[in-house]
């Protein structure tokens, strides 16, 4: 191999590298958004900074990915049954710089942790309506 052709094939090898990572991050946010019960939903955990993402519906849990990841695994998974709405308001001046624009921050209570979530309002009315449809404590099978 000769000398000279070598620095373009490592870029060349570098932008390919970097262009299948995109395309995989492009396919990972499809296979997301295109399941049932989803919606786009920024967290913010115990006091940390916010972090964009995609909730996601399943039958007695609520799952959260990072909306910057190849993982399939979510970031965190709610038990719904142990899930508390404590309500919504409107995002402060500090945290309008990191949520998406036009969104409510919705207030949940997880086992003993402050969880905030930054939704579209109908997004948090699917949230609402999904958390009360559950069984009552003490009724049904999963509690």
């Amino acid at each position: 191999m000769d000398v000279p052709g070598f620095p373009f094939i490592a870029i060349a090898t570098v932008f390919a590298l970097l262009i299948f990572a995109l395309c995989l991050f492009g396919v990972r946010r499809f296979n997301l958004r295109r399941a049932l019960g989803t919606v786009d939903a920024s967290i913010c955990t115990a006091g940390n900074s916010w972090q964009m993402g995609v909730c996601r519906y399943q039958d007695n849990d609520l799952e959260w990915f990072r909306l910057l990841s190849l993982s399939v695994r979510p970031k965190h998974k709610f038990k719904r049954s142990s899930l508390e709405l404590l309500g919504r308001r409107e995002p402060s001046e500090a945290e309008l710089v990191n949520v998406q624009p036009d969104v409510v921050v919705v207030e949940l209570r997880y086992e003993g942790l402050d969880v905030l979530l930054a939704m579209k309002f109908d997004a948090y009315a699917g949230l609402s309506s999904w958390l009360e449809a559950g069984p009552v404590i003490g009724v049904g099978t999963w509690r």
